[in-house]
């Protein structure tokens, strides 16, 4: 028995040594590489079976490289637009440079902008979409839900796919995880082509289920698009709870939506292995609409050799003059992330962040506290959203530049998800953007008046710096 014994815990110690030695020579960011140590070492068999779902990089060997197949899409947009007088603002041509070069991502001029805050607005403009579209409509959605506003939607893109019009769904498959088979079924059997992004099945579970696509998406007929925070599921109307949901979606016309169709269609081969990239899908664009609107679509994700999107929040964030305005529902930054904003902040950057006083997640409420505070201690101000949950993901910088897409501040969006933002290079879009942002602040209040906050006692303190020392692995 005794021998047995010895056995067991001189086999599990090999274990936790295999495992450590793997996180180490992963080479991954340090303050990662020791989360995972410690978990691994302090609760080995819960530790090494986390990693094997959640924390083995599988990324470069296992999944399709993205990077190829964005140099055939890129190709065939090119053949496909003409931009005369395409102009660059100088302050931000390395920014623009930026994403040219790491994420092929071309910028558009003479775009249309507009702002739906909340799901009482975006879901019947995007069923009026839908119900004039005329040759495809495209969706790429984190989560499509089996409720009332779900079965709504899906009757409607049904409607369009027996009349002849081509429908094509990604929808991702740990964040549809509790729908039933039967809801995508059904779509299928009407004539939608509708695929599952990295399904989640035995024994290939380890190597996909970190790595999701947490992109929201719509393409129409190649003219319309919509960006930003909210899935198709009814809580995003109604909220949660006693909650309401605040959240904020762009509707996009112009140049900028080939690439919201260039992304959609690079994701459709990445879960269908069929590249399409007929001129149809590029409509021409209407030259009678002239403006100084300039955007860049943004992607981002764990195939990609740099986290594009994370890149360009701290360009962004070191090239602001006066202010930089955030919100985000998750606030768990990586290292850069929070450097860039702590020294805007000390160096007079009137540096603002919004998010939610009541989250969706505790355990990420709570690991996000100590950051909050730290970034609050370097002359940030904290505010917190009271009148619903906060889930808008947006930035404005000095009235010129904006961003809005799916990317929270988080560890998870800027390394393991597929992620989607759109940069705007536009002083009324911006200035728009930062009078919703202070309007959300009227429903905020600062950290500095919550004293659990604040100021927390030793065993408070204590557990949130807990939290905080596993929030890459969140």
């Amino acid at each position: 028995m005794v021998t047995s014994n010895v056995i067991l815990m001189t086999l599990m110690w090999i274990l936790i040594a295999v495992a450590i030695i793997h996180v180490v020579l992963d080479n991954r960011q340090p303050a990662k590489t020791m989360a995972w140590a410690m978990v691994i070492f302090f609760v080995p068999v819960v530790g090494v079976v986390f990693y094997l779902f959640f924390g083995m990089n599988h990324r470069k060997e296992k999944l399709i490289s993205q990077r190829s197949v964005d140099q055939l899409s890129k190709r065939s947009m090119l053949g496909f637009v003409e931009q005369h007088d395409l102009h660059v603002p100088e302050r931000y041509k390395p920014l623009v440079d930026l994403f040219v070069n790491q994420n092929l991502s071309l910028p558009f001029k003479d775009n249309q902008v507009d702002i739906m805050t909340d799901g009482y607005a975006f879901f019947p403009e995007l069923l009026k979409d839908i119900a004039a579209a005329r040759h495809h409509i495209h969706i790429d959605m984190y989560i499509i839900e089996d409720d009332a506003l779900g079965r709504l939607i899906t009757d409607a893109l049904i409607d369009k796919a027996k009349s002849g019009v081509e429908v094509r769904i990604i929808y991702d498959d740990v964040g549809c995880w509790k729908v039933k088979h039967s809801f995508f079924e059904k779509m299928r059997e009407s004539g939608i082509e509708i695929v599952p992004f990295l399904p989640v099945r035995f024994p290939s579970f380890t190597s996909k289920v970190n790595y999701r696509n947490h992109r929201k998406l719509v393409v129409i007929d190649g003219v319309i698009g919509y960006v930003g925070g909210m899935n198709i599921a009814l809580r995003y109307v109604k909220g949660t709870g006693s909650q309401p949901w605040r959240d904020t979606m762009l509707r996009l016309t112009g140049g900028i939506v080939y690439s919201l169709q260039r992304s959609f269609l690079v994701d459709w081969y990445f879960v269908d292995r069929t590249l399409i990239s007929d001129r149809k899908y590029y409509p021409p664009l209407d030259t009678t609409v002239e403006n100084s609107c300039l955007a860049q679509l943004v992607t981002s994700g764990p195939t990609a050799k740099y986290p594009e999107i994370m890149q360009g929040y701290v360009r962004a964030i070191t090239a602001a003059r006066h202010y930089v305005y955030i919100e985000t529902p998750y606030f768990l930054p990586n290292e850069p992330v929070l450097f860039a904003l702590k020294t805007a902040a000390m160096a007079g950057v009137d540096v603002c962040l919004l998010c939610p006083y009541h989250s969706d997640a505790r355990y990420t409420e709570w690991a996000s506290r100590s950051y909050l505070r730290e970034l609050s201690e370097a002359g940030a101000r904290i505010f917190l959203y009271e009148t619903g949950f906060m889930h808008s993901k947006l930035m404005i910088v000095d009235d010129s530049l904006s961003t809005c897409g799916s990317t929270n501040v988080d560890f998870r969006s800027f390394e393991n998800n597929f992620e989607l933002n759109v940069f705007i290079y536009d002083e009324g879009t911006a200035l728009r953007l930062k009078k919703i942002f202070h309007d959300d602040l009227s429903h905020s209040i600062p950290l500095t008046s919550i004293p659990s906050w604040n100021r927390p006692h030793f065993f408070k303190r204590l557990w949130e710096s807990f939290a905080r020392l596993l929030s890459p692995l969140l």
